[in-house]
């Protein structure tokens, strides 16, 4: 099975040395996803509007792999702060029906005006 790096132009470009994407088969894993826009500004101050542009980031990358938000089996969010939770939850469930990925949700810093960050795991048919 080959791996393939998988790279949007329709998200960031990743400001540290890693891929927006591997796939290996029928998997595709992203990496964290931040509210970049591709020209690597901060979008949104509230965890919704950035959790909304990591939303249009991970759909870039998914897309660009030949996947979609229907593949994602899983999720880890990161949040800056415990207080955003129920924020963030809000923004995020309305991406899916009532068949949610799998997901953990850590706590724990970001660089300075990010508040979230999203990775996301998913598993292609064939």
């Amino acid at each position: 099975m080959s791996r393939t790096v998988v790279t949007s132009p329709h998200a960031p470009n990743p400001p540290a040395p890693l891929s927006q994407a591997i796939r290996k088969g029928p998997i595709l894993q992203l990496s964290g996803q931040v509210a970049f826009d591709t020209a690597g500004n901060i979008v949104g101050t509230t965890v919704t509007e950035q959790t909304d542009q990591i939303m249009r980031n991970i759909t870039a990358v998914l897309r660009a792999g030949g996947a979609s938000l229907d593949d994602v089996v899983l999720l880890r969010v990161n949040l800056t702060d415990t207080a955003d939770f129920a924020e963030m939850n809000t923004a995020y469930e309305k991406y899916w029906d009532s068949q949610y990925p799998a997901r953990t949700t850590f706590y724990g810093p970001l660089p300075k005006g990010l508040r979230v960050e999203i990775e996301a795991l998913a598993v292609l048919d064939g």
